[in-house]
């Protein structure tokens, strides 16, 4: 961006909303991770990226445009390619004709006028380039990293309107080699390569998380889970199917030949300038073999806490617990519901120079510069207990161990934490204080436990309402019932009718969330410290109703009530909260 440190600092000082220690501390951030001040000061929740926007407004002399706002016919919005847009950080909306241009143009033939969006209008380099190949006087406009988002999906709409085309398609040539006996071969042809490109092609333009193959007794069913939830997208006939799972195993280096047991792999998928990791697991099933396909966006900026959902008392615990040099920090909650996330915002947080960490993964989900990462690998002896075991080889500072599954991991990691070591992992159990009669279950000392166990934390992944199309509205009845009957299973919980919100929020539905009313998701969180108070349960081996009803005594706020807090300031709807939590 256009526009010096100094001048930043000054805007950014004269809002009032960020004072010379935490523009200096961001600063020091942006040297550390190589991004830049305004990423971290948004990341951190200082400012808003919008308002940001509009201080720089009057510095860059440009007017803001919103991008959700408009619809960029394709014939315009394809005048400058994808790749370009991406690079470059533009967007090409508007192009009109320009007659108050005649005395610009010379004698020259009559020039149009090209609006285009951009993260940086004093890029003065990008706007001569485009004056000279669109022949036009350009016209920039300052928009947001968000804004330039949805306009560069717009190019997606193609692959979405081409789709149900070009599947039929390629399933009529497919089928056209049904009758060869060499699957290997026909997991080459085109026919089965362009059916499964565009499927994922199509997923990672929805923004979906999972791709799913699950064959049926005349039919392959295709969904993808978009913002937790899954959609239907098409099905495929039954006869392409052993195809289909064939291709999908040459590319994650898999044995096309074996139908008996589960496989796991993975491969990257190139799309345009960008890839994806794509994590496989083919599963034997009653009717052939199920595929799960996990997109993972290996090169993702890490999210910070603020960012992932947790409120300010919990980031302060977290940052409390991470300054001590032993014990473990657990993530806990259900698959799929971030808890790998939330351990990579705080490696993230860890990792500096004067630390050596190392990990044990199954799969390595994101790529993290300065982190030695090794994958678990059953078939070279790589477990997480014994690839735990060589880890303390390493002279590490802080472990962090994917998960706990067994009773040898819950040993080494226990150990681990009491020898110096920081040690990070992530368990499934339903809330924070489970985990602790959970790790007891799996043969962990309560002497032992009680001396290592610092915080757990526990999440839920709700999705996030749309903020182009948010709505107020006023709480029925029936919506307080559930509140209340939730609430009484929780009588520690300090909510009552009398101040529960008067007022909820959802989405309506626009073109920018599909007219779904979401779009996004965020964590719904509990933290729990150990104290002193709750080893001393633990020690006893007391219920885990005793330990949860000590920590919310102690302060912790349970996932409901934050959950409910995110309905009351619009984050999301109460039925989210209930779908995700509701006991």
């Amino acid at each position: 961006m256009h526009i010096t440190e100094e001048k930043l600092k000054d805007v950014l000082e004269k809002s009032g909303l960020v004072e010379e220690k935490i523009f200096q501390a961001a600063k020091e951030e942006s040297l550390r991770t190589s991004q830049s001040i305004p990423n971290i000061l948004i990341g951190q929740g200082i400012i808003s990226e919008d308002y940001l926007a509009e201080l720089l407004e009057p510095h860059f002399g440009v007017k803001i445009i919103d991008l959700k706002k408009i619809t960029i016919p394709s014939e315009i919005l394809e005048l400058i390619p994808e790749s370009y847009a991406k690079a470059k950080g533009v967007i090409l909306f508007e192009m009109r004709e320009g007659p108050s241009f005649a005395k610009l143009a010379k004698d020259g033939p009559l020039l149009n006028l090209a609006k285009v969006a951009m993260l940086d209008p004093l890029d003065y380099d990008t706007i001569e380039f485009l004056r000279a190949k669109l022949n036009v006087w350009v016209e920039p406009y300052l928009t947001t990293s968000q804004n330039l988002k949805y306009g560069l999906k717009q190019y997606k709409k193609k692959i979405g309107a081409e789709f149900n085309k070009i599947i039929s398609e390629s399933i009529e040539k497919s089928l056209s080699i049904v009758g060869e006996p060499d699957l290997a071969k026909m997991a080459e042809s085109v026919p089965i390569v362009t059916i499964l490109d565009s499927i994922m092609e199509h997923a990672v333009s929805l923004g979906s998380s999972d791709i799913h193959f699950e064959p049926m007794a005349k039919e392959v069913l295709v969904r993808f889970r978009i913002d937790g939830i899954m959609h239907e997208i098409l099905s495929l006939p039954k006869m392409i199917a052993p195809i289909l799972v064939a291709r999908v195993k040459v590319l994650a280096n898999l044995l096309i030949d074996e139908h008996r047991m589960p496989q796991d792999g993975r491969f990257k998928f190139e799309i345009e300038d960008a890839s994806v990791d794509i994590r496989v697991n083919v599963m034997p099933v009653f009717h052939g073999e199920k595929v799960e396909m996990r997109i993972l966006k290996s090169s993702a900026r890490p999210l910070t806490l603020e960012e992932l959902g947790l409120n300010q008392k919990a980031i302060d615990i977290v940052y409390d617990e991470i300054k001590k040099t032993h014990g473990m920090i657990l993530v806990t909650g259900p698959t799929g519901h971030g808890k790998t996330t939330t351990l990579y915002a705080i490696l993230h947080i860890l990792n500096t120079p004067k630390v050596n960490i190392t990990t044990i993964e199954d799969p390595i989900e994101y790529e993290i510069s300065r982190i030695n990462q090794t994958q678990v690998n059953s078939k070279a002896g790589i477990t997480f207990a014994n690839g735990l075991r060589s880890l303390l080889r390493q002279n590490p500072d802080i472990i962090m161990v994917g998960e706990i599954r067994d009773n040898e991991t819950v040993e080494i990691a226990v150990h681990s934490a009491l020898t110096g070591h920081l040690v990070l992992s992530s368990l499934h159990t339903n809330d924070a204080p489970s985990a602790l009669p959970r790790l007891l279950d799996m043969g962990a000392p309560s002497f032992l436990l009680a001396s290592t166990i610092n915080m757990v934390i526990a999440q839920r992944l709700v999705r996030r309402i749309c903020s182009s199309c948010i709505e107020s509205y006023s709480m029925s009845p029936e919506i307080k019932r559930l509140i209340m009957a939730q609430l009484a299973l929780n009588p520690e919980i300090k909510i009552n009718e009398k101040n529960l919100p008067k007022r909820l929020f959802r989405g309506k539905g626009c073109k920018v969330c599909g007219n779904s009313g979401f779009r996004g998701q965020v964590g719904v969180f509990e933290a729990l410290k150990v104290s002193d108070a709750i080893r001393e349960l633990l020690l006893k081996q007391a219920p885990v109703g005793e330990i949860k009803k000590q920590a919310v005594k102690e302060g912790m706020q349970t996932m409901f009530e934050d959950g409910l807090q995110k309905v009351e300031r619009g984050i999301t709807t109460i039925e989210e909260v209930l779908r995700v939590i509701r006991e």
